[in-house]
């Protein structure tokens, strides 16, 4: 009966939050990642693979998401996939985002899934935001929030990306990603990987 209201409350509110303790991350010898995914929901995500600064991070439901220096560029198995990116040579996330300037603009080429939409253009605008509080597993941390304002008006996206960075070397902590126009991504470092940071 426990069984059968559990699956009722969760097809008419959505799956429960996830909840984490430092000591379940830590029984587990892979950095790792919270990923909040709409449409979606909440999975840890484990790094299995980095190449050349490409990190793959894979949740036990198959679900692959790939970052650079804390962008996501690639996904898989999220139904609204972002199929490629391909980013300026001079792209502040390659540089770090706690050193870019107000108003710095930015191109990246996209492909979505959805349509077979290829190369679509993205331009950006960067905003510092200032030092904000964010708490994780429990511990406060004091990051620089970095906006991004994105516009593709091909590929139907239009949107505001935040960062939270590192103000020492640039880390990307945490990030609220708009990815393809039908999915957005909040993704927070639970066990970080730090070894691309500027």
């Amino acid at each position: 009966m426990k069984a059968s209201w559990d699956t009722l409350r969760a097809a008419t509110e959505g799956p429960q939050p996830l909840e984490l303790t430092q000591a379940q991350v830590d029984a587990v010898p892979y950095y790792q990642i919270k990923l909040q995914a709409n449409p979606g929901g909440e999975a840890v995500m484990a790094l299995v693979r980095q190449q050349d600064g490409l990190q793959f991070w894979v949740a036990s439901t198959h679900q692959i998401l790939m970052m650079r220096d804390g962008l996501v560029v690639r996904t898989v198995g999220f139904g609204h996939n972002l199929a490629a990116t391909r980013l300026a040579a001079d792209s502040p996330f390659s540089t770090g985002l706690h050193k870019v300037a107000d108003g710095t603009t930015s191109q990246r080429w996209v492909d979505f899934a959805d349509g077979y939409q290829v190369g679509i253009p993205v331009q950006s605008s960067f905003e510092k935001k200032g030092l904000e509080q964010i708490d994780i597993l429990g511990r406060s941390h004091t990051l620089l929030r970095v906006d991004e304002s994105l516009s593709a008006p091909v590929g139907g996206l239009d949107a505001v990306n935040s960062y939270w960075v590192d103000p020492a070397d640039g880390f990307v902590m945490a990030s609220r990603q708009q990815v393809t126009p039908k999915l957005q991504v909040m993704i927070t470092q639970i066990r970080p990987y730090r070894g691309t940071a500027q």
